[in-house]
């Protein structure tokens, strides 16, 4: 089958090559690809900032359908379609935060599209307590959206402690801030969204989707736009998602004293910041990280309810074999969430 390989370490290594197809096994099925989105993950095993072990498949936010089975797997009917939870196709089961649902932080975690095969291709397997199923009138597409809307709903839901009436700052409008966004606002919370002018066309969607202000933070200034809209109080909330230094500045300098900051944009480097402003304001720092079982649980039922649009998240469909157009689309900033479609 054609995949998308990573095939060694360091920058780029990566191809369109025929791997083998998975075999079926016991305690496992094989699903037949619908799409997969790229995710900025996928960027960061590109350009080597992410641990990865290759050679390996990339691509981790995908749906599929049953195709094979093998023996103990009972309760999964062929042609069935899941979304399928990567992150934790290796953990060891025994560890403090297997056993706590927190699987995300197992020593010997290794999650697809960096340290097991991917979705990037045709072909995956998987054990049936990987496999989370939509309701029959959610679309293939929105079906490959679980796994990065877990990612929103872990921080907006499970992390953060919103609270009614608060003043939000999101910082960061990609993919992943943009489904935090539609969390936020089916919240009813004031949101401002920041970015820079690359994010133009973003930032007018956010306004589009219900978002209370955006700034442009290279044309206008952010913190005069903040001292404004919250009297001179600061904002309650701060979600940090674009993974860059300029951006958790403005999130901590943004923040009223005793407010929450939270984490969820990776960097790949060091970055120097005002940490100070977390004394000195008495800031609550959290960070966000994938997420546990229950927030998929929580994340397909929110789906399922049919009250969020997830289809204007999508901003391009293309076939495996334009990869590179997608990730350079998402370089550059010129794209929401991408799904490829394996040829």
């Amino acid at each position: 089958m054609e995949a998308l390989v990573k095939y060694d370490k360091g920058q780029g290594n990566v191809r369109l090559q025929y791997m083998p197809d998975p075999k079926v096994e016991k305690g496992k099925v094989v699903l037949e690809v619908n799409s997969c989105g790229v995710c900025g993950t996928d960027l960061h095993v590109y350009h080597d900032t992410f641990k990865n072990y290759p050679p390996v498949i990339l691509g981790h936010e995908f749906s599929g359908r049953v195709v094979e089975k093998g023996p103990n797997t009972d309760g999964i009917d062929l042609g069935g379609r899941f979304s399928v939870l990567g992150a934790l196709t290796v953990v060891c089961n025994d560890c403090e935060y297997c056993h706590s649902g927190d699987f995300m932080f197992c020593r010997t975690r290794r999650g697809m599209g960096h340290g097991v095969n991917g979705a990037f291709t045709k072909y995956v397997a998987a054990r049936p307590d990987q496999l989370y199923a939509t309701a029959t009138h959610v679309s293939d597409d929105v079906s490959a959206l679980v796994e990065p809307f877990a990612v929103a709903v872990h921080a907006v839901g499970e992390i953060a402690n919103v609270q009614f009436g608060d003043t939000v700052l999101l910082s960061g409008p990609g993919p992943i801030g943009m489904l935090l966004l539609k969390l936020l606002l089916a919240q009813g919370l004031k949101t401002i969204v920041a970015g820079t002018r690359e994010d133009e066309h973003k930032l007018k969607t956010a306004l589009e989707w219900g978002a209370h202000a955006t700034v442009m933070v290279d044309v206008e200034d952010l913190q005069e736009v903040i001292q404004q809209e919250t009297k001179r109080k600061g904002v309650d909330i701060a979600f940090e998602t674009a993974g860059a230094q300029g951006s958790v500045a403005n999130c901590l300098t943004a923040l009223r004293p005793l407010g929450q900051y939270v984490q969820v944009g990776h960097f790949g480097k060091e970055i120097t910041i005002p940490f100070d402003l977390t004394a000195f304001r008495q800031l609550n720092i959290k960070g966000s990280v994938g997420y546990t079982r229950a927030t998929w649980d929580r994340a397909v039922e929110i789906i399922n309810q049919g009250n969020i649009n997830f289809e204007d998240t999508i901003s391009h469909r293309m076939p495996l074999s334009d990869w590179q157009k997608g990730f350079d689309l998402m370089e550059q900033k010129k794209s929401l969430k991408i799904l490829l479609y394996p040829s």
